[in-house]
């Protein structure tokens, strides 16, 4: 399989199984760290069964938008996709796409072999990880080289448990933003109508949030009531 890397990677992929995952799903508005425990078998050996743990870095997700979508990050794909991308752009404006990152944190790994069969070890690998009590414990069986790949089906299983959460969450932060921004408009407007010296303020926060035009009518109607 060495001469077959694609070959490697599906091999890997297609025979990972997802033992247990965390009970706490990924950060909104921060990284998240997962302790993995991947199980795999020995190639050339029988009942030698290794044991990695380690840490799996989830950064923060990010929101892409439609119109956020650049030629940049369509680098390698055909015009039909440009196409798509532009279509997007310009007609679903409010959807909104989570971006996950992830990353291996290759000086946390801690790898040691057992002799026993397969299903024992898991066993105890799983029992080992419930005294703990720990809610970002994950447990997977792959295959040992490579390795690495089979945390892609773990990374693909933490953003589907977690991604709903996530856009409320998200969703929930924006909303309370916009409240906060208007009580602080509806103030600037209502300190520039009592008082003429704060008209400036109020043009340059309709001006720092382009909102000036929307609200061009009612600025001017404070300005001509204060004179």
């Amino acid at each position: 399989m060495k001469n077959h890397p694609q070959f490697d990677f599906w091999y890997a992929v297609n025979n990972t199984e997802i033992v247990s995952t965390p009970e706490q799903r990924l950060e909104t508005f921060g990284a998240t760290m997962v302790n993995y425990h991947l199980v795999t078998e020995l190639m050339d050996s029988v009942d030698k069964v290794r044991v990695r743990e380690g840490k799996l870095k989830a950064f923060r997700p990010e929101i892409i938008t439609p119109p956020s979508v650049t030629d940049g990050m369509l680098e390698g794909f055909g015009e039909e996709a440009r196409d798509y991308a532009d279509w997007l752009r310009h007609n679903a404006q409010e959807m909104q796409i989570l971006k996950y990152g992830f990353k291996v944190q290759k000086k946390e790994i801690n790898d040691y072999i057992l002799s026993d069969s397969l299903e024992t070890v898991v066993n105890r690998v799983k029992d080992e990880l419930a005294e703990r009590d720990d809610p970002l414990g994950a447990v997977l069986v792959g295959v040992d080289r490579p390795w690495e790949v089979c945390l892609l089906k773990l990374m693909v299983e933490l953003v589907q448990n977690s991604a709903p959460g996530n856009m409320q969450d998200i969703q929930q932060q924006n909303r309370d933003q916009k409240t906060h921004f208007h009580q602080t408009l509806e103030k600037a407007f209502l300190d520039a109508s009592r008082d003429a010296s704060r008209v400036q303020a109020l043009a340059d926060l309709l001006k720092k949030n382009g909102l000036f035009e929307c609200y061009e009518d009612r600025f001017f109607a404070v300005v001509q009531a204060s004179k």
